[in-house]
């Protein structure tokens, strides 16, 4: 199996998540004992997330280089950024390398496709769900996103950075998000992405109507396979 590098601790609550999905796809395709070979390094969040707010892009985008060539350099065959929201900074990451970098959005693009979709409700973090970098990805793909309005995408993203990060789990904001994607359902939403690692951790496939699309899974799956060859 080759060696894939993880860009982790955006937040710790996914990453384990991320650990913990790799190796059980790695078990159940090959068995035994297998487990996958991982390289990690894990950020202190609360530093990234104080770059996120005082839009210092610039600055985190030559740590995340930085941290990928390190990881390249141990012997990582691939590099997987454990979070939607940071792949903002793909290109930078991308551009540092010569090993394959694994897109979140593209691994996520490819499988809502091979389902039939098109028309796909986006949750994650504000700036997921309002800036270009992820939107465009998924539209690369011939996808049509529709986000939720203001209000809602400021309570989904309060639930994430004030909640989820923390491992807080709470009915309430598990209603809330419920409601949020109801909505994006009656506006036409064929399917859900859970766009934001964590959300994961609080609604499902029985929160909604229509198919959840989880990218901690998603993605997790994809470098496994990758591991595996």
């Amino acid at each position: 199996m080759q060696t894939i590098g993880l860009i982790g601790g955006m937040s710790w609550e996914s990453t384990a998540l991320y650990y913990k999905l790799i190796n059980e796809r790695v078990r159940d395709r090959i068995g035994k004992l297998h487990s996958a070979p991982l390289l990690l390094y894990s950020y202190d969040f609360e530093e990234i997330k104080q770059m996120q707010y005082a839009g210092r892009w610039s600055e985190a985008a030559a740590s995340l280089a930085e941290v990928a060539r390190r990881l390249e350099g141990a012997g990582a065959r691939a590099i997987v950024l454990c979070t939607n929201t940071m792949h903002k900074l793909a290109p930078d990451i991308i551009s540092s390398v010569t090993v394959p970098f694994i897109h979140l959005g593209d691994a996520t693009a490819k499988r809502i496709r091979a389902k039939g979709y098109r028309r796909v409700g986006l949750l994650g973090t504000k700036f997921t769900m309002e800036e270009d970098f992820y939107i465009d990805r998924l539209r690369a793909h011939d996808l049509d996103v529709l986000v939720p309005p203001t209000e809602a995408r400021a309570d989904v993203n309060r639930i994430i950075y004030e909640e989820l990060c923390l491992g807080i789990v709470a009915d309430p904001s598990r209603r809330r998000y419920q409601e949020v994607m109801a909505a994006l359902v009656a506006a036409g939403a064929e399917c859900i992405i859970l766009g934001c690692t964590e959300i994961t951790m609080l609604v499902g496939p029985d929160d909604t109507s229509v198919e959840t699309f989880d990218t901690t899974a998603i993605h997790a799956e994809t470098a496994a396979d990758f591991a595996i060859g």
